[in-house]
């Protein structure tokens, strides 16, 4: 037992001191790290290409719209760094002397026994391919997904990446994704409400501010007409509540009502048109008392 051991000891020692193990793990070190960096390089490559290749598109006449050439171009930036170092580590596997056949068939099986676990992970898979191809929302979108509103980051073919205003960044599998609403595809309408006294004549109102809405337009690029005064909205406790509408390009119309509200403040004040405040009347305890004498003295004069 004793020279078994002695033996295989010896054996040990003997290999780690071959010259041709050293000269093997170093060969294999090097065939590894070259094969990093090759597979680097073709990803960067692939990608600048993958970038030029959108940018000439984008001169030509035929093109697709400015979203979906941004989601496709992180979709295929996304497929090429998959494709490239999936295939950097089967060959870094068959330097280690792995049998990657064998492992590919094992895989392909393994896989099969594992999809029908993996629904969800199809489903995701799946229903990312329709975003994709029927342009549901693309990078850059402001969207609205159940719970969650904000622009799009990234739409893979698994997950869809939202960050909110407030700067969270959701994270949601495409499978779960039933509903959407899409701010960022068509025009959007700002609409303001302006209170004015009823002490105020509301022609005179209106005339002024039909004045300042028809010069918005070349003030502000964001709106697409000009703005339009729809008339008297409310009758409020205290004002006279008007309304003004205006088409902006998509997610502007926030920006454009807090200029319009800016715009109309300045040119009430300016044709000296008062806009309501809350009013506290208040009466003392005497000169309430005094009032009931006096309405009490009233009465008994008349009787």
């Amino acid at each position: 037992m004793s020279t078994f051991r002695s033996n295989m000891l010896d054996s040990m020692w003997n290999t780690l001191t071959s010259e041709e193990t050293w000269f093997a793990i170093g060969k294999g070190t090097f065939k590894i790290i070259v094969t990093m960096i090759l597979a680097a390089i073709v990803v960067k490559v692939a990608k600048a290409a993958v970038r030029n290749f959108f940018h000439l598109r984008s001169k030509a006449p035929l093109r697709y719209s400015e979203r979906r050439e941004t989601t496709l171009l992180k979709l295929m930036e996304n497929v090429i760094s998959y494709v490239v170092y999936f295939v950097a580590i089967l060959n870094i596997l068959s330097i280690l002397n792995f049998n990657v056949k064998g492992l590919i068939a094992g895989a392909g099986v393994l896989g099969l026994a594992v999809g029908f676990g993996a629904q969800n992970l199809v489903r995701d898979v799946i229903s990312g391919f329709f975003i994709i191809f029927e342009d549901q929302f693309s990078v850059g979108d402001f969207v609205r997904i159940g719970n969650f509103e904000g622009t799009v980051q990234e739409i893979g073919l698994r997950t869809t990446k939202i960050k909110q205003w407030t700067g969270e960044l959701h994270i949601l599998p495409n499978g779960s994704i039933t509903e959407v609403t899409n701010f960022s595809i068509h025009n959007s309408m700002a609409v303001v409400d302006v209170s004015i006294a009823y002490e105020e004549n509301i022609e005179e109102a209106e005339k002024a501010l039909e004045e300042l809405l028809g010069t918005l337009q070349d003030k502000y690029e964001e709106i697409v007409a000009p703005p339009t005064l729809l008339g008297v909205q409310n009758l409020a406790a205290s004002d006279v509540i008007l309304r003004i509408a205006a088409e902006t390009t998509p997610m502007n119309h926030w920006y454009i009502a807090r200029m319009i509200r800016k715009e109309v403040k300045l040119c009430l004040d300016e044709n000296g048109i008062e806009i309501p405040f809350p009013r506290l009347v208040m009466y003392s305890r005497s000169e309430q008392e005094e009032a009931v004498a006096h309405k009490k003295n009233e009465n008994v004069s008349r009787g």
